[in-house]
């Protein structure tokens, strides 16, 4: 709801904005405590072991959601994926596995899950040509910058950097800003004009 509230004030007339609630499901980071999460967290350091099959899973209900967009008569390539945290990373990981060729990513605050189950070097997907804006804060105490700056870094040796922007927010800790709403906007206006 946060986040559909957040895109009210950038929405263009022309595109379908679809917020998904992730499932509640328990997370070991939390305590074990139930709360909303597309897959189970264990740690947050780079060398945390990472919930695959949740992921996988997560990336499949994501597709399965695409699917319902093309059955409605909205071609692959007028769809953008995006999230916040977790939800940009499961964006980032569902656009790399996809044989839906998408227009684009926004990934803001996250990291790119499961990295070393891509190949080194350039994915042979659908989207290797995908237009991705990644954003983060620069005082982000969960997901640290540092995680963004070695997540852009992967993803030029996998899709063309060219595609790839990479915007910072001085001051902004693990939440959004105006300017980066205003940097969405400009983003999917970009890549969805009006048909």
């Amino acid at each position: 709801h946060g986040w559909s509230e957040a895109l009210a004030g950038i929405k263009s007339p022309h595109v379908k904005y679809i917020c998904p609630h992730a499932p509640v499901m328990p997370v070991s980071l939390n305590m074990n405590m139930a709360m909303p999460s597309w897959f189970d967290i264990i740690g947050l350091s780079p060398d945390s072991q990472e919930d695959e099959v949740g992921i996988k899973q997560a990336a499949e209900n994501v597709k399965a959601l695409i699917d319902q967009e093309v059955k409605n008569g909205i071609p692959s390539n007028r769809i953008i994926l995006g999230g916040f945290s977790q939800g940009g990373a499961l964006s980032l990981y569902t656009a790399l596995t996809t044989q839906q060729k998408l227009a684009g990513v926004v990934a803001l605050s996250c990291w790119l899950p499961l990295r070393t189950s891509f190949p080194q070097g350039p994915i042979s997907g659908a989207n290797k040509e995908i237009a991705v804006l990644q954003c983060h804060g620069d005082c982000d105490p969960l997901v640290p910058l540092m995680f963004g700056s070695l997540t852009v870094e992967r993803l030029k040796s996998m899709i063309n950097p060219a595609n790839i922007t990479f915007r910072t927010y001085s001051g902004m800790m693990h939440s959004s800003c105006i300017e980066e709403m205003m940097d969405v906007k400009q983003f999917i206006d970009k890549h969805l004009p009006p048909v």
